[in-house]
């Protein structure tokens, strides 16, 4: 499938990545858009789970995601920001969502199921989760793109549309909540 995410320069010229040719060739061909929605259907997944801590409505975001990456694909005018672009429609789903909901979702320590860990890490881990909830929503944006979907600081201020340096500061802000939190819950 595609075999590396990297640029590769060659001689001081840009070589298109696998990535970026499918990318390229899914703003015009559906056969491409599935495939790259298939490369990217984890990444979706695992970020709107993120968000809703409900599996179906997990993928009913991703579902939505897809289809208005389907019909609004043609209007994206650069094919390196795919990735960008998508996670954008994503995160929107996700909010719109929660706000139809009226509530954050907190997370079901009935459903929650982590391997190799004692009693004492899953607290930890559900606490980690809960206290996410509780963030600003531009704090709980820049956490989760950062760390959970390991997005560079480029990547998230182009999601955000906002300047590298703010998103920066989102996410300083951001841990020093989740520490205050986290102090708290001890």
């Amino acid at each position: 499938m595609i075999n590396t995410l990297s640029r590769i320069s060659v001689k001081g010229k840009h070589k298109e990545t696998n990535e970026e040719s499918i990318e390229k060739r899914a703003i015009k061909d559906d056969k491409a858009f599935e495939k790259l929605m298939e490369y990217y259907k984890e990444y979706l997944y695992k970020t709107a789970y993120l968000y809703v801590k409900n599996e179906a409505d997990a993928l009913d975001i991703v579902g939505e995601t897809i289809y208005k990456g389907f019909i609004s694909r043609k209007k994206l005018k650069d094919h390196t920001l795919f990735k960008t672009w998508i996670t954008r429609i994503l995160i929107n789903n996700a909010i719109d969502l929660l706000k139809k909901k009226k509530k954050l979702s907190s997370v079901d320590n009935n459903d929650l199921f982590v391997a190799g860990k004692n009693m004492d890490d899953v607290i930890k881990y559900i606490d980690l989760y809960d206290a996410i909830d509780l963030l600003n929503i531009k704090y709980k944006n820049a956490i989760i793109m950062r760390y959970f979907n390991g997005m560079t600081i480029e990547e998230i201020a182009k999601v955000m549309d906002l300047p590298e340096g703010t998103v920066k500061t989102y996410l300083h802000r951001g841990k020093q909540c989740l520490a205050r939190l986290l102090k708290e819950e001890e």
